[in-house]
């Protein structure tokens, strides 16, 4: 699908923030998106459906998230990561990342700023070093995503922030308002090709607009409830949730153009008995 169709938004206050707004897509959390991983997933590269999009490794977000990380990393077994033996001690690289640049004339065509160090995970035989790889016994995909189902736990607490957080996209910015007041907006929307930086625009497939991927019998608000409390917290995501579902009984003027007709759960709530 193309990237630029209507969309629905709702900005509310934090109900346990005075000082936080929540500014979200409802277009994006009302659909069907749901990772298909392993049933239909096409990769990010042509070739290496079985990387999903774990082909460019991923870039850690602060010294928390890498620690997080790391902690994890200690708890694998040889038998639960393929790559173990090789690279226990070595599973980051350096790397650089690039923004726009502030200084680009902005009726021009937009231009990279300069490349900042940036710390990442490994990639290894061309994909991250904790992808187990197609045939490995423990199975194939992420290493540290399985070790949290193993425990009980969600993969949030053991994978690098980008990698549970995707494909929502959660931006923070502080804002003046008239009346001399600052608040802090956080904006949660659909982490589309053009999240990549201009390089999405080059990749083999993404799941964000492939129908194949929007096929969730609840919509997204309800099936990342665990990633949207993280990502807000607990009220905030509450009050996200109820706004959404009320959207949805109401009619969604413009649901996502990949989510098929019907959507599978009618884009409507599952009221509780």
């Amino acid at each position: 699908m193309g990237l630029d169709f209507a969309r629905e938004w709702v900005e509310f206050p934090d109900p346990a923030d005075a000082g936080h707004r929540v500014r979200a897509d409802l277009t994006w959390l009302a659909s069907a998106w749901t990772c298909i991983y392993g049933r239909g997933c096409a990769g990010v590269v042509a070739g290496r459906a079985d990387d999903g999009c774990c082909t460019h490794g991923a870039f850690f977000t602060d010294d928390d998230d890498l620690a997080r990380v790391g902690r994890s990393v200690a708890e694998l077994t040889d038998a639960d990561w393929q790559h173990a033996p090789r690279w226990r001690d070595d599973w980051t690289e350096p790397d650089t990342l690039t923004g726009p640049d502030p200084d680009a004339d902005p009726d021009a065509p937009a231009t990279a700023g300069p490349a900042e160090p940036a710390l990442r995970t490994r990639v290894v035989d061309g994909a991250c070093v904790f992808l187990n790889r197609s045939g490995w016994p423990a199975g194939p995909g992420c290493a540290l995503h399985a070790l949290a189902l193993r425990q009980g736990r969600h993969p949030l607490e053991t994978k690098p922030d980008v990698c549970w957080q995707l494909p929502v996209r959660r931006e923070q910015e502080w804002v003046q308002r008239p009346d001399d007041t600052r608040v802090l907006v956080s904006t949660i929307g659909e982490f589309d090709r053009r999240g990549w930086g201009p390089g999405g625009h080059e990749l083999h497939w993404w799941c964000t607009g492939a129908p194949d991927a929007h096929v969730s019998p609840e919509p997204l608000v309800q099936t990342y409830a665990a990633e949207l409390t993280e990502l807000l917290g607990a009220a905030a995501y509450a009050e996200l949730r109820r706004l959404v579902e009320a959207r949805l009984d109401a009619g969604l003027v413009a649901p996502h153009p990949a989510s098929p007709r019907p959507v599978p759960v009618q884009l409507h709530r599952r009221r509780p008995g």
